[in-house]
């Protein structure tokens, strides 16, 4: 494990970002872990946050030109993470969406840097069902740009809509737009095995995985 793989990790038990017991997800699975980077609600936090995206972005030494925030969560991220790369002297524009169009003014429902003929890399928080990311997909190419990766915090590596297929893998293959992710549930684990005092979470995801688990 990468070290700002280990320190998202922390970041994300210190902030209650990841936290274990019974939780009903939407799909109605009750899991024993639950995953909500909204309460990332600080600077300091953030920065953490936005560093572990970049060097999770630099680490995959992937050919971008811009970064995309899909509305909501991914719209700080976005931002956030465009400062952290200048920080390591990647100066990258960045945009975002509206949920509605603009009828006024500038109008229409893109924010921010032109994205036609660029390269661009979707930052966002999680990914479920995964469409709020093929919508986004569909408005960059609808805009002209080239979607070359979707960023992620955490791959839960759990079975999607199509059997057999993790939602992760569903839409890279529906897209053919690569997921990144900070970790997946196995790094997860490797990190809580460090500590006898989560033993009980860790059988209890790993019996999770084994009914939900896709590799």
């Amino acid at each position: 494990m990468q070290p700002h793989q280990r320190d998202f990790i922390e970041l994300a038990l210190g902030h209650n970002v990841l936290r274990f017991g019974a939780f009903t997800l939407k799909s109605g699975r009750v899991s024993p872990y639950f995953f909500n980077l909204g309460q990332i609600s600080s600077g300091a936090a953030l920065m953490r946050l936005a560093r572990a995206y970049a060097q999770t972005l630099l680490d995959a030494d992937l050919a971008f030109d811009a970064l995309f925030g899909p509305a909501y969560k991914g719209i700080p991220l976005a931002a956030a993470v465009a400062i952290a790369l200048a920080e390591r002297g990647r100066d990258v524009p960045f945009a975002y969406n509206r949920k509605e169009a603009k009828t006024h003014g500038e109008g229409g429902t893109l924010v921010g840097s032109s994205l036609a003929g660029k390269r661009v890399v979707l930052v966002d928080d999680v990914l479920t069902a995964g469409t709020a990311l093929r919508e986004a997909i569909g408005i960059l190419r609808a805009a002209g740009a080239e979607p070359v990766a979707a960023l992620i915090a955490l791959d839960r590596q759990e079975q999607g809509p199509q059997p057999g297929q993790s939602a992760v893998q569903a839409m890279s293959h529906d897209t053919g737009v690569p997921v990144l992710s900070l970790v997946n549930v196995d790094q997860v684990l490797d990190f809580l095995g460090q500590d006898a005092e989560h033993e009980a979470t860790r059988a209890a995801i790993h019996a999770y995985q084994g009914q939900y688990g896709v590799r």
